[in-house]
């Protein structure tokens, strides 16, 4: 339903136990708020329709760091003089053009000393860690960012009485970022991937992924980029990126907490007026092939032997089958009663199994993985976690294990209702993946669960869960990939960790109400009753 309350009209679903507001600013900008006074906190999300999937074809990992860089400051934070800083930051960025553009190995490690040298000149200007300082000062908690396939989203945790100051900083912070120490922080970036690379489940799962989608790029880019595109960083292409996809139309503010709405609601607007309106082409991967036969893959490495499976689905909001999705997942794992419970893990018959779900807009994935007991093999693991499957394509399950499993959810629904981050959380999942335009549906989604029966299940797994499905074996040997990121020659850089900027002296300086303790009336929060003769609260 519509409604408008001091001239800012809003979207709500009436039954929504969270009361959610969803704004649409002038410039395109979304804000989504919903109140909860248990404690006087707000959690905050900024999140953008922006991640892996929107990277460059030729640098992949960019998402993952711009959003890395977005904690180093704007001209007007994180240096002691942004003006003559600047020159030296253009120098870095035209070496890093050169940088890309060279082949012969002499001449690339001549530009990255001249890079390293540069750097080390402009670091004398910067002052690290400016934007963590001001938020720790104002009674943050929990400053931090993700980038996944489809999203890049920052998170905060504000007292209730430090939002002039929040939205003052995340105003400038989204305004104009300055890139500063770029290849101090690219440094950990390379070994991010590095870590990667040795990982065994995160080999696994992208060796699943590349075979999976051989076109799409949910399958064809990495979150943190390949080692060929990490080597040769562009400043310009990140600029370029940030550009298009930071922009009002594909942003969100979202605060979950103790606020007053239609207050809140004038701040934000004020505080983001500045971005212009710009439409952005989302991406949308092109369609797989239907897969006809399994396919079964192999990595190794150190880590205990396991298999995992994956069934490609159709996409998250392709609603009455992301529905039954659910279901058919709980059925099969949910910690307690599901077959996989029961039949594999108490049972002992494997070390342990379970499922997973990804829901991404243009498909999701079902996946059920298990760890080989000792002497047991891979394919014996494989028929195992299938067995499972078969078991709901018969219909040997108990029926009223589906109304359990709603009233497990609706159970943790309503304890969720007082945790800011998982209210915060669930919105901010809604915006990635339909603006809140279906928020509808997400608030009736356990009701559409509870109306699921065997037929529906039996039917949806013979329609999807056959012989098409993609699967790694894990095996324990040595690790063969050899590849790595090698990091340059970087010259510790000197900083000005005690220093501060005008701007977050202003910040610092902003007046912030007393927040007022909330006296308990047990009168009025405490139900009291008889049992018999006896009196119970």
């Amino acid at each position: 339903k519509d409604a408008t309350t001091g001239g800012y009209p809003y979207r709500y679903v009436t039954n929504d136990p969270m009361k959610t507001r969803f704004y649409t600013l002038k410039n395109g900008l979304t804000v989504i708020l919903t109140r909860n006074n248990k404690v006087p906190r707000i959690k905050t999300l900024i999140a953008v329709r922006a991640g892996s999937n929107s990277d460059p074809k030729d640098h992949t990992g960019l998402a993952h760091y711009l959003e890395h860089l977005l904690f180093k400051g704007t001209y007007l934070y994180g240096s002691l003089d942004s003006t003559k800083e600047k020159g030296y930051l253009d120098q870095i960025n035209t070496l890093y053009d050169q940088y890309n553009q060279t082949t012969d190995d002499d001449q690339r490690k001549a530009i990255y000393r001249n890079i390293d040298s540069i750097s080390g000149v402009a670091a004398k200007y910067a002052i690290p860690g400016e934007y963590d300082k001001m938020m720790t000062s104002m009674g943050a908690q929990g400053s931090n960012a993700h980038t996944a396939v489809e999203e890049t989203v920052y998170e905060e945790d504000i007292p209730s009485n430090a939002v002039d100051k929040f939205l003052a900083l995340q105003s400038e912070r989204f305004r104009n970022p300055v890139f500063r120490l770029f290849h101090t922080e690219l440094e950990a970036v390379y070994e991010e991937k590095n870590r990667t690379l040795d990982n065994d489940i995160n080999k696994v799962w992208e060796n699943m992924l590349a075979t999976m989608f051989p076109r799409h790029n949910y399958g064809q880019q990495s979150t943190i980029g390949t080692v060929e595109h990490l080597k040769n960083p562009s400043i310009k292409a990140i600029r370029d990126f940030y550009n298009k996809n930071y922009v009002a139309s594909n942003m969100a503010v979202i605060m979950a907490g103790d606020l007053n709405p239609d207050e809140v609601i004038k701040k934000v607007d004020k505080a983001f007026a500045y971005m212009p309106k710009v439409d952005v082409d989302e991406y949308k991967g092109p369609e797989e092939s239907a897969i006809t036969a399994p396919v079964m893959k192999e990595v190794t490495g150190p880590d205990a032997e396991y298999v995992q499976m994956g069934f490609r689905l159709p996409g998250a909001n392709d609603y009455d089958d992301v529905v039954k999705l659910s279901v058919v997942d709980n059925l099969l794992s949910n910690g307690k009663a599901g077959l996989m419970d029961i039949n594999l893990n108490k049972q002992q018959k494997l070390l342990t199994s379970g499922t997973d779900v990804q829901y991404w807009k243009d498909y999701t994935l079902l996946v059920l993985s298990g760890k080989a007991k000792e002497g047991q093999s891979l394919d014996e693991v494989k028929d195992l976690l299938l067995s499972q499957i078969e078991l709901l394509r018969k219909g040997e399950f108990d029926e009223s294990l589906i109304k359990a499993i709603v009233a497990n959810y609706k159970l943790a629904e309503l304890q969720g209702l007082d945790d800011n981050e998982n209210r915060a959380s669930s919105i901010s999942h809604s915006f990635i993946t339909h603006k809140g335009l279906l928020w509808d549906r997400d608030v009736a989604f356990l009701d559409e669960m509870a109306t699921v029966t065997k037929k529906d299940v039996i039917a949806f797994v013979n329609k999807y869960l056959n012989s098409n499905y993609v699967g790694v074996y894990k095996r324990k040997g040595e690790n063969k990939n050899t590849e790595k990121v090698v990091k340059p020659p970087i010259t510790p850089v000197a900083v000005n960790n005690d220093d501060q900027s005008d701007f977050a002296r202003r910040i610092l300086s902003m007046p912030s109400s007393e927040l007022q303790p909330k006296w308990i009336d047990y009168n009025k929060e405490i139900s009291r009753s008889k049992i018999g003769e006896a009196p119970v609260l």
